[in-house]
């Protein structure tokens, strides 16, 4: 049946409306969002209420590429290096190690639970070996769970690179499903080659990102989201052309930008955001509608134990062995462990299977739909239960800072700091000018109940009132937190 442009668009408009409204008012339950797009997406399929057919894997796969980079490209401009630094390697070994243990566990036990060959069982664990990016980053920001022992920086940083291992190896089990006679040493050297042209790319494309947005002066600020999405694109796409990996060149370049100084900052990573919550709401939408539920009936039993295994087997070995030569306590291990959310990535790449031609695709594309949907509903709907109960949440501080002049593109020592006054502060009730804050610190303006106040010495902080004030460095805005609290 053909649908005209103007009733695919009715039906987008009133998907997308109905997708963040069900959200809004079910997520107050603990119900992760991207559950609910997945369930709108299923309801208005072929075998749902909508009755939308859609069995496009081709377009499907394209536009969850797009959207991957996209989301991706968001978490690295988001990503703050001063944060990172400190779990740099336990972050990588995460995102490699773990993820590459993590593929065999769930391969060999494929095989047994599964009429899979060794080769369909490894390709079926590299696919749901990644968390998932869209998923970490959604769920940890959205619930404001603060984390101890830099776990969240961490976590952030795991999902956000560990896609590029996961499809190297998807990539790479489909090749030798599909090539008669391959060899699995072919891929040694083409899994440093793919690496290493990614990470010099992502780096060079990140300085040449920064470069080019201060000194073109485009005559309007709405064309610089057009330009970075250029840069992006061309990043990505370029990368995967000269055999690199072009989500890892993608998460490179983004963290690089994020932590340089360029024009129109601020606006550029609110426009980021905001694309990559509509890229979430779209992959999940549209991947709803291309699942079919009478398909994944037949597998429930075994992919029910295969997610049951990679919950509570798989995902803590391949953390506690790549924690291992970190400093880390075994609370933290386990709530890591916990933490391994998958999300539409896998659906992604279930995919490339798919589209080749692989024996069992259909299957292993079913079965991971509901690893997804298990890990979502059982892990999404948990952090912060489990977080408490090993006593490692705390109250979220991060605190949202404004460097002075980036807007502009130029550096500037002092930053913008906006903190949100908590309940028992011993600052409440009290004047300004006696709580004896450091002298070159400066609180500029106070958000109370939605209007705004020029505060001077005399003005009394209330309970709730968000503080914009200005430092200089860390040190200083942790004098001033001393002084408030």
């Amino acid at each position: 049946m053909a649908f005209t442009i103007e009733e695919l668009l009715l039906g987008a408009s009133l998907l997308l409306f109905l997708s963040i409204l069900i959200s809004k008012n079910l997520g107050r339950f603990g119900i992760p969002a991207l559950a609910l797009f997945l369930g709108v997406g299923m309801l208005a399929g072929s075998e749902g209420l909508g009755g939308i057919y859609f069995d496009d894997f081709g377009a499907a796969q394209s536009l969850g590429t797009i959207a991957l980079t996209i989301i991706l490209f968001s978490g690295g401009l988001d990503t703050r290096w001063e944060t990172t630094k400190p779990i740099l390697w336990r972050g990588i070994a995460l995102s490699t190690l773990g993820v590459f243990i993590t593929a065999m566990l769930v391969g060999v036990f494929a095989t047994y639970v599964m009429d899979f060959t060794l080769l369909e069982g490894l390709l079926l664990g590299a696919i749901v070996s990644s968390t998932d990016a869209a998923a970490v980053f959604s769920i940890l920001r959205s619930s404001r769970i603060g984390l101890k022992n830099n776990l969240g920086p961490t976590l952030e940083l795991e999902s956000g690179s560990n896609d590029p291992m996961a499809y190297f190896l998807t990539v790479s089990f489909t090749f030798l499903l599909t090539s008669q006679g391959a060899s699995i040493w072919e891929l040694v050297p083409m899994f440093f080659l793919q690496m290493s042209i990614g990470a010099v790319a992502g780096f060079v494309m990140g300085k040449a990102m920064s470069w080019v947005i201060n000194k073109i002066k485009l005559q309007q600020e709405g064309l610089y989201p057009a330009l970075t999405l250029a840069m992006l694109l061309f990043t990505f796409s370029f990368t995967n052309l000269i055999k690199g990996n072009g989500f890892l060149a993608v998460y490179i370049s983004a963290v690089l930008l994020g932590n340089s100084n360029f024009l129109h900052k601020g606006s550029l990573t609110r426009f980021y955001d905001g694309l990559a919550w509509l890229m979430q709401i779209v992959m999940f939408l549209t991947l709803g509608l291309l699942v079919f539920p009478s398909h994944i009936v037949p597998v429930l039993g075994a992919g029910l134990l295969i997610s049951l295994f990679l919950i509570f087997v798989a995902r803590p070995i391949s953390v506690f062995l790549g924690m291992s030569f970190f400093k880390a306590t075994f609370k933290d291990k386990v709530y890591v462990s916990w933490v391994g959310l998958r999300g539409a990535v896998p659906i992604v790449f279930a995919m490339y299977p798919l589209l080749a031609g692989v024996e069992k695709a259909e299957m292993i594309f079913n079965i991971v739909f509901f690893i997804v949907l298990t890990s979502v509903m059982l892990q999404g709907t948990t952090l912060k239960l489990v977080a408490d109960w090993l006593n490692l949440s705390e109250e979220d501080n991060s605190l949202r800072t404004y460097a002075l002049g980036a807007e502009r593109g130029y550096a500037s020592k002092n930053s913008l700091v906006e903190l949100e006054m908590g309940p028992g502060w011993r600052s409440i009730g009290k004047p300004i000018v006696e709580l004896g804050l450091p002298r070159t610190a400066l609180i500029v303006l106070i958000d109370r109940h939605g209007s705004f106040v020029t505060p001077n010495g005399s003005t009394v902080l209330e309970h709730d009132d968000k503080l914009m004030i200005m430092v200089e460095n860390d040190q200083e805005l942790e004098r001033v937190r001393e002084a408030l609290q």
